[in-house]
């Protein structure tokens, strides 16, 4: 998300963000220090990450219930698949007991068919809890299982490297 920062002589302590497009404005005190500022902009930019998130959670149930009928015959059921902003390390992960699924909100950026093969390794728990053989059968019903996969190794390997 782009940021662009405006500094206000007029505003004293308070700082301001809203969504202009796809740019999130920052108003803030002309003095306020960068350190601390960037500190109100990275909270800031979760809580407006978690609102864009929520609009998406129905394109998220609707690629579920797509894959479900295309890979799994449509017989999985599921309470809830929405995107997490808490998942860092994580791409998706599947509470089975609660059948709810959740999505990192990172996978958003990447190529639909990466999601979608995150979507079928979270459904396919939903049959299978652990990644034995049987749960490794149902994955590979997604034809690009593997290229998915080795994507995300890749991704996963450039942003350690980054940080």
């Amino acid at each position: 998300m782009e940021v662009l920062i405006k500094r206000s002589a007029r505003r004293k302590k308070t700082i301001q963000a809203r969504m202009v497009g796809d740019v999130m404005e920052v108003t803030a005190p002309e003095d306020i220090p960068e350190g601390e500022l960037q500190e109100h902009i990275s909270r800031l930019k979760a809580r407006m990450e978690k609102k864009t998130t929520r609009r998406d959670d129905a394109k998220l149930e609707e690629r579920a219930c797509h894959l479900n009928r295309k890979y799994f015959q449509g017989k999985l059921a599921w309470k809830g698949i929405s995107y997490s902003t808490r998942q860092m390390k994580r791409n998706g992960s599947c509470n089975i007991s609660e059948r709810t699924i959740l999505i990192s909100y990172r996978l958003m950026d990447m190529p639909r068919w990466v999601e979608d093969y995150v979507i079928v390794h979270e459904l396919a728990h939903l049959v299978e809890p652990n990644h034995g053989r049987r749960f490794k059968s149902l994955e590979m019903r997604y034809p690009l299982a593997e290229r998915a996969r080795g994507y995300l190794i890749a991704m996963d390997r450039m942003a350690r490297k980054g940080s």
